[in-house]
C-alpha cells in the first residue's frame, strides 16, 4: 500500500480494508505512509491499528506526530502505549517532549518505571547511560542450559534482544555472556558457568556515545553491555540505537564543518529564522576574521602598486591553499571520528602531510610555471614568485589542515570545528604573507 492507495480507501470509507492491509505491513513502512497525512487522518488510522502494531508505529513517528497523538488520545490509551514501549524508546520520547507532556507520560508509567526514568534522565545527554535500555536477558552462572532457555521463553518477548544473554552475580556485577547459539547447541544439563565467555567488552554509563559507536564499529556487535563504576550491569545498547547515534554524529560533524551550529531538527520542519540563527554566528566570526586578509593586503599596498600584475594571482593562490587545507582537515576529521587516527599519531600525521604536500606542491608549481611562461608570457621572476609561493602555500595549508583537528581533539573540542571555512580563513592570511614576502625578496620591492 502507498499513500495514494490509502487516501482512496479513506475516501471510500473502506476502513476494514485499511486495517487489514496495514496490519500485514512492517511498522516502519506504516509510519512512513502516515507521515504526509494531516493530524486528523493520522489519528484516525492510528486508532484502527492493532494495539501491538500501533505501539511499534508510534515509536517510529516523528516528534511532532508523537506530540499530536499524545495530545489527542485518552489517558488510558497513552498508558497502554507507554507501558508497551521499549524502555529506551520511552526515554527518547520523554527527552524530546515539552514539560507538560512529560508529566502526562510519567503519570501513565508504572511506579517502578517512573523511578528508572528519573534515574536515566540524570545521565549526561550524550552518554552511554542516556541511550541504553534495561530490556536484556540476565542469567546466573549456576543455571543450567535448560533453565536458561525456559527463562528466555518466559521473558524474551519483552526484551530488545535475546541473541546475547548476560551473566551476573548476586550483586548484579557483570561476569560474562553467552550467545543464544551456544545455548541452543549445548547439552541442556550443562551449567552456564562452563559455557559462558568471561572476557566481556563493555562500556561505562558515562562514556561518550561517540566512543560507544567506535566500539560497535570496531567489533561489529549486535549489543553492548553498559556497567556502572562498580561493574554492575546497568543496561545494554543495541545496534539499531547506535546506528541512530552514528547518523546524528555524522550530521553534527557535517553541520560544524559547514560553519553552522548543530541542530537535530529536519530542514523542512525548521523555521527560516531558526536556520538563520544556526548559520549566523559562524558567518560573523569568519567575516570578522577575514578582515585580517584585508589588513595584510593593505600593508603591502605599495608592492601591489609597483607591480599590478601580482594582484591577478592572489585568488588562485588563496583558493589552492584553501582547497589543499580542506582536503587534509576532512581526512583527519574523518579518521578521528572513526578511531583510525588518535592524537598520539600527530607525528605520523605531520610527516605524511609534509611529504604529500611537498609532492603535490611541486607538481602544481611546475605546471603553473609552465603555464605562466608559455601561455601568459609572464616575466620569469614573477612566474618564479608565484610558483614558489604555491609550493609554500600548499605545504603550509596541508600541515595546518592536518594538525589543527588533532589540536582541537587534544583540547576536548569537536575536531569538525577545524574544517573548511576556518582552515580557509587561516590559510588565506598565510598565503598572502608568504606571497608578498617572496615577492618583496625576489623583486627587490
Amino acid at each position: 500500500m502507498d499513500e495514494r492507495r490509502l487516501i482512496e480507501l479513506i475516501d471510500e470509507k473502506k476502513y476494514a480494508e485499511i486495517k487489514r492491509e496495514l496490519s500485514d505491513m512492517n511498522e516502519v513502512d506504516v509510519a512512513e505512509i502516515l507521515d504526509p497525512l494531516d493530524a486528523h487522518l493520522t489519528l484516525l488510522i492510528f486508532r484502527m491499528l492493532p494495539k501491538d502494531l500501533a505501539v511499534e508505529v508510534f515509536a517510529h513517528f516523528s516528534k511532532e506526530q508523537q506530540l499530536g497523538i499524545i495530545n489527542s488520545i485518552t489517558d488510558r490509551e497513552l498508558e497502554y502505549i507507554i507501558n508497551e514501549l521499549f524502555f529506551d524508546d520511552m526515554i527518547d520520547l520523554i527527552e524530546e517532549m515539552p514539560a507538560n507532556i512529560v508529566k502526562k507520560i510519567l503519570r501513565s508509567a508504572k511506579e517502578d518505571e517512573r523511578k528508572l526514568i528519573n534515574q536515566f534522565l540524570k545521565y549526561p545527554a550524550d552518554s552511554a547511560g542516556s541511550i541504553m535500555t534495561i530490556e536484556y536477558v540476565e542469567l546466573k552462572k549456576a543455571m543450567t542450559v535448560k533453565e536458561s532457555l525456559c527463562h528466555i521463553k518466559e521473558t524474551g518477548l519483552n526484551k530488545e534482544t535475546v541473541y546475547t544473554c548476560y551473566v551476573t552475580d548476586s550483586k548484579r556485577a557483570l561476569e560474562g555472556f553467552v550467545s543464544l547459539r551456544t545455548l541452543v547447541t549445548s547439552d541442556e544439563n550443562m551449567i552456564i558457568e562452563d559455557i559462558m565467555e568471561d572476557e566481556v567488552i563493555h562500556v561505562n554509563t558515562h562514556d561518550d556515545q561517540e566512543s560507544v559507536a567506535n566500539v560497535f564499529r570496531k567489533y561489529g556487535f549486535l549489543a553492548l553491555p553498559v556497567v556502572d563504576n562498580e561493574n554492575r550491569l546497568t543496561g545494554i545498547i543495541t545496534v539499531d540505537d547506535i546506528m541512530d547515534i552514528m547518523e546524528q554524529e555524522a550530521t553534527e560533524d557535517f553541520q560544524i564543518m559547514a560553519a553552522m551550529s548543530p541542530s537535530e531538527e529536519a530542514y523542512l520542519e525548521t523555521g527560516v529564522f531558526t536556520l538563520a540563527r544556526h548559520r549566523l554566528p559562524w558567518l560573523l566570526v569568519l567575516m570578522i576574521s577575514a578582515t585580517f586578509t584585508g589588513r595584510i593586503m593593505g600593508k603591502f599596498e605599495n608592492v601591489l602598486a609597483s607591480i599590478v600584475v601580482l594582484s591577478t594571482f592572489i585568488p588562485m593562490l588563496m583558493d589552492t591553499g584553501g582547497n589543499a587545507g580542506s582536503q587534509s582537515s576532512t581526512l583527519i576529521i574523518r579518521g578521528l571520528a572513526t578511531g583510525e587516527i588518535s592524537t598520539k599519531d600527530w607525528i605520523k600525521v605531520l610527516w605524511r602531510e609534509l611529504a604529500i604536500s611537498f609532492i603535490v606542491g611541486v607538481i602544481l608549481a611546475i605546471t603553473n610555471f609552465v603555464r605562466l611562461m608559455v601561455l601568459e608570457k609572464i616575466d620569469i621572476v614573477i612566474a618564479l614568485t608565484v610558483s614558489i609561493t604555491l609550493v609554500v602555500t600548499v605545504v603550509s595549508s596541508k600541515v595546518v589542515g592536518g594538525t589543527l583537528p588533532l589540536i582541537a581533539k587534544k583540547m576536548n573540542l569537536d575536531p569538525a570545528i577545524m574544517a573548511g571555512p576556518l582552515i580557509t580563513t587561516i590559510v588565506d592570511a598565510l598565503s598572502l604573507i608568504v606571497y608578498f614576502g617572496i615577492a618583496t625578496a625576489l623583486l627587490g620591492l
